[in-house]
């Protein structure tokens, strides 16, 4: 884990996010910022209309992938569907957390016995928390009467428990996720808002800096970037106010 968290770590921390179902439109956008950005995510949309090969072309473009399906069901069957994920190599994947210890722990073993088998680089696997889409109310009424704070750090510490690679929260929470999870955890940031953005359907968003600040080591924007009529622009001023370029 140590290496390739290391190796994650010396790419770009902007993640750019593909959201559209058009495999040609998410190529010609990440070529567009491949000079600021290593790491594209593809989520449900892309993936239900592409399928494996929106992971592999975006490889053969040269972007690393963070594969976004926030996996869960029963143990066996989330460890059964990552490891045919597994052969797409990409650099990240995720499992929703409220799939419980067995789930996570069941898919975590079964990843690690199966790429070294396979001699396939094994994904680093994240835990998604709460989702940044819910508030307060959203929670009470699925029956979940704590804060999203106390929410936050129970699933945190049950991911560090159940041996996953990291975690997914919301800017408001990322300071506790990683007093909870640990330093050595890769912790990416949806929810990401430039000042003065509209926060569209998120609920708890944040800017680049107050991400970073608490403790993100990626933060993943979509819609500020591909809705702008200039996306290198908005690129290098989020990565100019997280400090990583100049």
């Amino acid at each position: 884990m140590e290496e390739i968290v290391g190796y994650a770590r010396s790419l770009s921390p902007l993640i750019l996010a593909l959201d559209t179902a058009d495999l040609n439109e998410a190529v010609k956008l990440s070529r567009s910022l491949s000079s600021y950005v290593d790491v594209v995510k593809v989520g449900l949309e892309l993936f239900c209309a592409q399928g494996p090969q929106a992971v592999k072309g975006l490889k053969e473009e040269g972007f690393e992938v963070f594969l976004d399906l926030k996996a869960i069901d029963i143990p066996n069957t989330v460890a059964s569907s990552l490891k045919v994920i597994a052969g797409l190599e990409p650099l990240m994947v995720t499992l929703h957390t409220m799939g419980g210890q067995e789930m996570m722990r069941a898919a975590q073993i079964e990843m690690r016995e199966y790429c070294s088998k396979a001699a396939l680089r094994k994904p680093l696997l994240l835990g998604v928390t709460v989702l940044t889409s819910l508030d307060i109310l959203a929670l009470k009424k699925i029956g979940l009467l704590d804060s999203v704070e106390s929410q936050v750090i129970r699933l945190s510490r049950l991911a560090a428990s159940s041996g996953l690679d990291g975690l997914i929260a919301s800017p408001l929470e990322v300071l506790h996720a990683r007093r909870a999870f640990g330093n050595e955890g890769i912790i990416v940031v949806p929810g990401i808002r430039p000042k003065g953005v509209a926060p569209d359907d998120q609920k708890r968003i944040g800017t680049p800096g107050d991400a970073v600040r608490s403790g993100a080591d990626f933060i993943v924007v979509g819609r500020p970037l591909r809705d702008s009529r200039e996306p290198v622009k908005v690129a290098k001023e989020i990565l100019k106010e997280i400090g990583h370029i100049d």
